[in-house]
């Protein structure tokens, strides 16, 4: 069984890696630019592969879909036979023209949403609000006192937004959980910005969204860049662009992956959720099953400290 990690400084506990949702969102909206509209039983497979895997959290939002990707995800964990104690949810609020007093007017709808499941970790989106980080905070923070949410997160936010956010919980005795961002071997800016020094130094999660890299860490499109074709635009316009760039990445993975009988995109994730302790974790998207029994997988892969280094140098810092 996969050894669990404690979710910042909370009593939570998560396996390293969970499983984003954002691909249930049922293609509406802007949505449909990163991910085809999955339904039904293309859910119901992708949900059932990742507990049977072994993933215990799952990653949601109310933007992803207006509340579709959360009804999806419930519905079928339930139809997987998951139960409310079994699994630990994670969705966020969506604060784009929005001020504090949202928190509180629309967690009713969220928890609906995801009926039977309750939420564990409730963050905010990113940090484009009207609202301040410590009103943001204090809101979040009733919450928490009033039973409606276990814990408190962030996403997108800076080192100096982290520290904020840290210091107006903790007056009400409350940590944070955790901050996502936007972390992978092609993206590394967390190790330099300041916001993974600051996350260990106050015991504060990094959920990583796109560890990936939206698949082109998988290696497929390297090996046949016609694959294209068949992707959401925007999807298709950052990836056209970047597969002759990191190529020297994806032969160091190809090679550590052959080696330990694994694919490349596991070893990318395992290198993510491993090389800075256990503060990293990530949630991969899925839009197939064998895409979250994938993922799944990669929390058996063991790289030794050599490998992890030998990847680390030859990935983009940035």
């Amino acid at each position: 069984m996969t050894q669990k990690r404690r979710l910042g400084r909370t009593d939570i506990e998560i396996t390293p890696i969970g499983l984003g949702t954002w691909q249930l969102s049922e293609g509406v909206g802007f949505n449909k630019y990163f991910w085809p509209g999955l339904l039904g039983e293309a859910v119901d497979g992708i949900i059932k592969a990742a507990v049977d895997g072994g993933i215990s959290w799952f990653d949601t939002a109310e933007v992803y879909g207006y509340g579709r990707s959360e009804r999806d995800l419930s519905a079928s964990l339930v139809k997987a036979g998951v139960g409310t104690g079994d699994v630990v949810i994670a969705t966020k609020w969506w604060p784009l023209f929005r001020t504090s007093r949202s928190i509180g007017s629309t967690i009713d709808t969220r928890l609906g949403c995801l009926s039977p499941f309750p939420i564990d970790l409730y963050q905010i989106h990113n940090p484009y609000t009207f609202a301040s980080i410590p009103a943001q905070m204090n809101a979040m923070a009733d919450l928490v006192e009033a039973g409606k949410i276990r814990a408190v997160g962030v996403s997108n936010f800076s080192a100096n937004m982290m520290r904020k956010a840290h210091k107006v919980l903790a007056r009400r005795g409350i940590p944070l959980a955790s901050n996502q961002i936007r972390y992978n071997l092609l993206g590394r800016g967390a190790e330099t910005n300041g916001v993974l020094e600051t996350a260990k130094e106050l015991g504060i999660t990094i959920i990583c969204y796109s560890p990936l890299e939206l698949g082109l860490l998988t290696g497929k499109f390297h090996r046949d860049p016609e694959l294209l074709r068949s992707r959401p635009p925007a999807r298709r316009l950052i990836m056209a662009k970047r597969i002759e760039a990191t190529r020297p990445i994806i032969k160091v993975l190809e090679d550590v992956a052959e080696a330990h009988g694994a694919t490349v995109s596991q070893v990318a994730l395992s290198w993510l959720v491993n090389f800075s302790g256990d503060t990293v974790v990530a949630i991969p998207g899925a839009s197939k099953p064998k895409h979250a029994e994938e993922s799944a997988g990669a929390m058996k892969v063991a790289l030794t400290r050599e490998e992890m280094e030998r990847i680390g140098h030859v990935s983009h810092v940035k």
